[in-house]
């Protein structure tokens, strides 16, 4: 069976980006993303493609749009979170944004792996409020950045059942 895991970077008030980018450097935490989805299928927003300009080496890009006629190079195009989760085959995947599929997908996911950004930023896109209730804290890794000193965790939700 298929399983779903969001990854995700928020600031303190759960923002996600600005005008699709991300508005912090945070290179620890792209770092962390390559190694957690490299070798997974990874599933998307068009717009969150788009931002990223190129399908993502070494993982199998899913690309939901309601363009029916969209198509790019390495990407598999599809309609709904629910047929990109068909496409899985068993395997595990991770939806890696933006903010509509996101909550789209947040009732069908098993685990959140999410960096906590220790600051405030201008944005325009929110990852979805969370039922705390719905999720259990598993794994927390306080770091500081290198690059930036931006103050930062690795946070790991599970769903409870």
């Amino acid at each position: 069976m298929s399983t779903l895991t969001i990854i995700v970077a928020t600031d303190q008030q759960g923002g996600i980006g600005i005008n699709n980018t991300l508005p912090w450097k945070l290179p620890e935490d792209l770092a962390h993303f390559k190694r957690v989805t490299t070798g997974h299928p990874i599933i998307m927003g068009r717009k969150t493609f788009d931002s990223i300009g190129r399908p993502l080496p070494n993982r199998r890009n899913i690309v939901i749009t309601r363009n029916s006629q969209w198509s790019h190079d390495g990407v598999e195009a599809v309609g709904s979170v629910q047929e990109a989760i068909a496409l899985l085959d068993g395997a595990q995947g991770f939806v890696i944004g933006g903010a509509e599929i996101y909550r789209q997908s947040l009732a069908l996911t098993e685990t959140l792996i999410i960096t906590e950004i220790g600051g405030t930023y201008d944005c325009d896109a929110f990852f979805p409020k969370l039922d705390q209730a719905e999720w259990q804290e598993t794994a927390r890794e306080a770091h500081v950045s290198n690059a930036s000193g931006l103050p930062y965790a690795l946070v790991t939700l599970q769903r409870q059942r």
